[in-house]
């Protein structure tokens, strides 16, 4: 069976005063009807890759592939027909500070609404709000669907977000840091929905995340990335076994409850853990 996701030696740099920098050097990988973690320090290329699978690389920046395909889709020559009909349907992604993403004018319900509609289902596409709403443990949906976004604390706008991008069931989700301003009980509400989707619908999921323990524990394979390269694959639940010394130093430096008190070590980084030619 292909793979939902394929990508061969994604690239992507920035122009500076002493040339172009690259922020993401040959990134590699496929992605099944499964979840995905992306782990790795701030700055290491995780959110630029997960913004260039929907075409959202900055205009100042430049991405490049030698293989981009969506569900046999080459993204690399996608028109923006092509990318229309994709984003917010079949592909979505919640981003980081994900409650700033939404539409300061417009009140929750009509994004929600809007979303329905743009991809069809015009007639459901209230009832379909409300109940994803009620799925991410909004406990009042109808006062939350009449709000604008500023009238909203940051965990209810990053729930409010995160049902915009599920209530049209798209086929691959990519979710930067989804979780990172929720309390653990919502935490693990919008995590069982998001293995829901991927166990029950064969939805795709990239979760990008500083979180080692939770990645280990809900992703099915993890991609480590330092400095903008993959340095390590392996399956999430292998993960406090990683090899690469970059892996097992992010490992090290988790404080721990047992053992007593003792200084996080600080990671000290090795020129060889960039591979040749990246």
């Amino acid at each position: 069976m292909s793979p939902l996701l394929d990508v061969r030696n994604l690239r992507i740099s920035f122009p500076s005063r002493q040339g172009p920098v690259e922020v993401v050097r040959g990134v590699s990988f496929t992605l099944g009807r499964e979840r995905l973690g992306i782990v790795g320090e701030s700055g290491s290329g995780k959110s630029q890759t997960g913004r260039a699978l929907l075409g959202l690389t900055p205009p100042s920046g430049r991405a490049t592939a030698d293989r981009l395909e969506f569900d046999g889709v080459d993204l690399r020559h996608a028109t923006p027909k092509t990318w229309r009909s994709l984003r917010g349907a079949r592909m979505s992604m919640v981003m980081q500070d994900p409650k700033f993403s939404l539409n300061p004018v417009m009140t929750i319900g009509k994004q929600l609404i809007e979303a329905v509609k743009l991809h069809g289902g015009k007639a459901e596409a209230r009832d379909k709000s409300l109940a994803m709403l009620e799925a991410v443990q909004i406990r009042d949906p109808e006062r939350v669907m009449a709000a604008y976004p500023h009238e909203l604390s940051g965990g209810m706008g990053q729930r409010a977000m995160i049902a915009m991008m599920l209530v049209t069931e798209p086929d691959l989700l990519i979710a930067d840091e989804p979780t990172s301003a929720l309390d653990v009980t919502v935490q693990i509400e919008v995590l069982r929905i998001l293995d829901n989707l991927v166990t029950q619908r064969g939805m795709g999921l990239i979760f990008i995340s500083h979180d080692l323990h939770l990645v280990s524990t809900f992703c099915d394979r993890v991609l480590v990335m330092y400095a903008g390269q993959v340095v390590e694959e392996i399956d999430a639940a292998d993960l406090q076994n990683a090899r690469h010394p970059y892996t097992r130093g992010l490992l090290n430096c988790l404080p721990k409850i047992e053992g007593g008190v003792r200084p996080l070590p600080v990671l000290t980084r090795d020129a060889a853990w960039l591979k040749a030619g990246g």
